[in-house]
């Protein structure tokens, strides 16, 4: 975007800081990695990384048919990833927090068609190419003022009613059944999870693009997870490590050629790793205390 980094990383955030599209950038950026984060917690937790992949891919062959149509890519992302939750959510064996067996096939099923789609409506629509890399991996410059405030109000809507259903949600993810034996409904609240997350997927993709959404919905929470078991102090490190993510990303790209959703996809992946490699450390050091420890 410019000449590149200096030695002054003051005059370099200054001059970030001097374009009104990396103020809407960043507050974009801001709004979807706090969604992201807390979103994408729970989504790890439920083992529900497929259904969240299948929503991503299926955001592309929405924001192309919108694009087909002539109207905003944000109404092609919210409605297909809306309507793609819903499907899921009514699919046999997608009612479990396990990510596995029948309910994955289905959910495969759904992307396979979805991308098909996209196929057909990417043929369909004449001069697209230069649409197409920014669908696919963000691009920084885009985001106008009447996004961020549908961010927020979307970002809003999904934490407030996230916050309405965190602790029935919770105790079903850990376990289903003696939720069920307390009068919970797992299939209902699955259902309303997965509409969260289409919209966080739907939000996301605006950013990162659709391919790399998933840089801020699984490496922050998996990262997180790796530093503790506790499930509050998990979602606040989420949502720290998604506002790094980001902040970082966005900074360096607007000082490079590359796109935004390599930059957050490349951050996301070292800080995992960081974690990753400070989780199997303590866990080595735990066993060498527990075996040098007299009876």
């Amino acid at each position: 975007m410019t000449g590149g980094l200096s030695w002054n990383l003051i005059l370099d955030v200054r001059e970030l800081l001097s374009f009104h599209f990396m103020l809407n950038a960043l507050r974009a950026g801001t709004i979807v990695a706090v969604v992201s984060g807390v979103i994408g917690y729970f989504m790890v937790l439920r083992r529900e990384t497929f259904a969240g992949h299948t929503l991503s891919v299926i955001g592309f062959p929405g924001a192309a048919a919108a694009f087909w149509l002539g109207v905003n890519a944000a109404v092609g992302y919210f409605g297909v990833c809306v309507a793609a939750a819903l499907v899921i959510a009514g699919l046999p064996g997608t009612g479990r927090a396990t990510g596995r067996g029948s309910g994955s096939a289905a959910i495969g099923t759904v992307q396979g068609f979805a991308l098909a789609c996209g196929f057909l409506f990417i043929s369909l629509t004449q001069s697209f190419s230069g649409e197409l890399n920014g669908l696919l991996f963000g691009v920084i410059i885009g985001v106008t003022d009447d996004q961020v405030l549908v961010l927020l109000c979307s970002g809003l809507i999904c934490l407030l009613v996230l916050a309405v259903i965190a602790r029935p949600l919770l105790f079903v993810s850990v376990d289903a059944e003696v939720a069920r034996a307390r009068g919970l409904r797992p299939r209902l609240l699955a259902a309303v999870f997965l509409v969260l997350l289409g919209v966080s997927v739907a939000a996301t993709s605006q950013i990162t693009g659709s391919l790399l959404v998933f840089a801020l919905l699984v490496a922050p929470a998996a990262a997180a997870a790796r530093l503790t078991a506790r499930p509050g102090l998990g979602m606040l490190l989420s949502v720290g490590i998604a506002l790094l993510i980001t902040w970082l990303g966005e900074g360096i790209a607007f000082f490079s050629p590359y796109p935004i959703g390599f930059w957050v996809t490349t951050v996301a992946f070292a800080i995992f790793l960081l974690a990753a490699g400070y989780r199997a450390a303590a866990d080595r050091l735990g066993r060498r205390g527990t075996v040098g420890t007299p009876a």
